[in-house]
């Protein structure tokens, strides 16, 4: 099963987790034919493309209870939908300005039963709240992004990274990243073995705060 991609990289799961991941195929497959947020090639792959690139931050940060997160753009509810699964006592607020998205990740949020994710249809720029990280998949280049969020991170972190940005990027990073001497970047064949990952990335870059 492709959903056994998930347990081999996450053992620990319980056995609600695993139920919710295998899930995720049937429930995806049944929205996009209604409301299509994931290309057809990407449904068949939905446990390597989407779910497993998503949980990639999990490999980087672990999520303490409480912490609120900010998927940033998230479409069909990528990163924000399999990191809720993970961590199920942190709190997810997936934002997109695209309306039909946000109703995907409603209904899957539903199918799923998980009470940890909020779903909005706005910019997030419009956001007035504050979290203590900041998730998303490659919606624009890092200094856009950086500019979408800014004034979004609170101040004080309640884990050993600082609060901040974690995002999934590929490519080379070089141009787009010169600006930031904090930036972290983490190479994805670090954790996972799949030809997918090969050139794919976590990028971390928290943020700076004056006083």
């Amino acid at each position: 099963m492709a959903v056994d991609l998930i347990y081999k990289y996450f053992p620990t799961l319980t056995d609600e987790q695993k139920e919710q991941f295998a899930k995720l195929q049937e429930l995806y497959q049944d929205w996009n034919q209604k409301i299509n947020v994931v290309s057809r090639k990407d449904i068949d792959e939905l446990y390597l493309r989407h779910v497993l690139h998503s949980l990639a931050i999990a490999k980087v940060q672990q999520f303490n209870p409480g912490t609120t997160v900010l998927d940033v753009g998230t479409g069909g509810g990528f990163p924000g939908i399999p990191l809720a699964i993970l961590f199920p006592e942190t709190h997810f607020t997936l934002v997109d300005a695209i309306g039909k998205k946000i109703k995907v990740v409603e209904e899957v949020v539903e199918g799923l039963g998980i009470t940890n994710v909020t779903a909005k249809n706005m910019r997030v720029e419009e956001l007035k709240e504050q979290f203590d990280f900041i998730v998303s998949r490659a919606v624009a280049a890092m200094p856009t992004f950086v500019h979408w969020v800014k004034g979004k991170v609170k101040k004080n972190s309640v884990h050993e990274r600082r609060n901040g940005i974690l995002y999934l990027k590929g490519g080379d990073l070089t141009e787009e990243l010169m600006d930031y001497k904090t930036v972290e970047i983490i190479d994805l064949p670090d954790f996972y073995e799949e030809e997918f990952f090969d050139t794919k990335k976590v990028v971390y870059l928290p943020m700076k705060f004056k006083g």
